[in-house]
């Protein structure tokens, strides 16, 4: 067809618009509403006839799911020897608990506290209980990945899984894909997995990807004229197939939601919404090289603050350029840039002097954790000036190194928290007075709702909940606290207590 046809055909699309049948509409299928609909649902089998009552009662053949089917919930990325988790961690929890609790978390949780879950998530463990083929686990492990930001972490986890042709699971694979902009890859796995039959929204965008634009655009008509395809997606479609057709006119109301494939198709519009009004995973579109500097500093600082990209990506970002003006994000990016250079001289006096601006701005986005865990060891082994002596020492505590480091906090408070020690020093707050109870000779009872997950090995459960109670606000509730740290003190995870326990008395102390 060429060009000429082309835009005659799609001009026909635009016009037969007015006309066109609404979109099917479709139950939510996902914890994640904005997934892309790439999947095409299975045809409705025909109605009963007497044609199809059996001849006979005999039993028919059974159908056995293959074991695979069942083990997808214990896939993981990190083997229990790296994980030091339990194989047995789920213990005798339902599927569908654990997905619960793994949903209800919240990506404002301490980083250490995100640190523990995201190793429970990656975790090579044996599956639950009940385990079967709908991956229940898997789908939540992936969806609070996802939710977290973690693109590459819950890509990486498909493809250990394999790519297979579960549509629920295919489905994650494929937004993961185009929002990381590996869509010629994503459409030609579509094309490779024959039992994966995909909608027509999909369809037409693959095959204009692949340069296929008269077949792309007959999908187009014949999606329309079927009633598969709305208004707006409609209207979208037909403009990215032939933006010059409707050059000068106003781009109409995107779908909604605002699904990786609708972004794709509005990015290669130039009329992308921001990043910022999208859910937390779109940031990565944002990542590319081919993008400006400030937006992908903006999608960095959003994704850093909740474990989305490593605090090496976002620093590495920040020092990439000199800033372009003044003001704002690039008063940031020059304070980053002066402290960054102070602490490579190795002056005392230079990191002094730039160590509490620097401190201020990370403060200013929620990133002081992110950037204590990025330069608090480097500061350990540096000696400071007395001036700055209380920002690097909050700053080395907010490390992996605070126990190493204890003795030379002149707080006796701070100090036995780093080392998971009592202390007889009066806590000045509610909150700080339930930390240090929790690492006491004799800590606080445990609520009984704990004390039976324990009793029956249910410790996934039991982490989970405990987790929970730490994500609900900036501060917890001092008895949330309390009783967070108190489980995972029970469970083993002694370090990741201490350092929960650091992160929120000194995130009080900075409110």
């Amino acid at each position: 067809m060429g060009n000429k046809a082309r835009q005659g055909l799609l001009a026909g699309c635009a016009l037969i618009w007015l006309g066109a049948a609404p979109g099917q509409a479709q139950d939510p299928i996902s914890a994640i509403d904005w997934l892309s609909d790439i999947i095409a649902q299975p045809i409705a089998p025909p109605p009963v006839t007497d044609d199809d009552i059996a001849p006979s009662a005999s039993v028919e053949a059974i159908e056995v799911a293959p074991l695979e089917d069942q083990a997808i919930d214990g896939v993981g990325l990190l083997p229990v020897s790296v994980s030091g988790l339990p194989r047995e961690f789920w213990g005798i929890t339902p599927a569908a608990d654990l997905a619960r609790d793994l949903r209800a978390q919240s990506i404002s949780l301490p980083l250490p506290a995100r640190r523990l879950l995201k190793r429970i998530l990656l975790a090579e463990l044996d599956p639950p209980v009940d385990a079967g083929p709908d991956h229940t686990l898997f789908l939540a492990r992936l969806d609070a990945l996802l939710a977290f930001g973690a693109l590459p972490d819950a890509q990486a986890l498909v493809e250990r899984a394999g790519v297979s042709d579960d549509l629920e699971v295919f489905r994650r694979w494929f937004d993961i894909s185009l929002l990381r902009g590996d869509e010629a890859r994503a459409c030609a796995t579509l094309r490779a997995v024959p039992d994966v039959a995909p909608t027509f929204s999909a369809r037409i965008f693959c095959l204009a990807r692949n340069n296929d634009w008269p077949a792309a655009a007959l999908s187009l008509e014949t999606a329309r004229a079927l009633g598969y395809v709305s208004e707006a997606e409609d209207l979208l479609m037909a403009r990215f197939l032939d933006p010059e057709l409707f050059e000068g006119l106003p781009l109409a109301a995107p779908p909604e939601p605002i699904t990786p494939l609708s972004y794709r198709m509005l990015a290669a519009l130039g009329e992308a919404p921001p990043a910022r009004t999208l859910p937390l995973a779109f940031n990565h579109a944002l990542l590319a090289p081919s993008q400006g500097w400030k937006p992908r500093l903006e999608a960095a600082e959003r994704l850093a603050r909740t474990g989305g990209i490593t605090g090496g990506q976002l620093f590495a970002l920040y020092t990439e350029r000199n800033p372009a003006a003044s003001g704002g994000l690039w008063d940031r990016v020059d304070a980053i840039q002066a402290f960054d250079l102070a602490l490579l001289s190795g002056e005392a006096e230079a990191v002094a002097q730039t160590l509490p601006r620097a401190i201020a701005e990370m403060e200013a986005v929620g990133l002081t954790e992110v950037f204590a865990e990025f330069y608090g060891s480097r500061l350990a082994r540096l000696p400071v000036t007395q001036e700055a002596r209380d920002m690097a020492e909050h700053m080395v505590l907010l490390t992996r190194d605070a126990e190493s480091y204890a003795a030379r906090i002149e707080d006796p408070i701070l100090a036995s928290i780093a080392r998971g020690l009592s202390t007889d020093s009066t806590a000045p707050t509610p909150l700080t007075a339930a930390v240090t109870a929790a690492f006491s000779t004799t800590p606080p009872a445990l609520p009984q709702s704990f004390d039976r997950l324990l009793q029956r090995g249910e410790y996934g459960a039991a982490t989970l909940r405990a987790l929970r109670l730490l994500g609900d606000s900036a501060l917890p509730d001092p008895d949330d606290a309390g009783t967070a740290l108190g489980v995972l003190r029970t469970l083993g995870f002694e370090q990741t207590a201490r350092e929960i326990a650091l992160s929120l008395v000194l995130r009080e102390a900075r409110a």
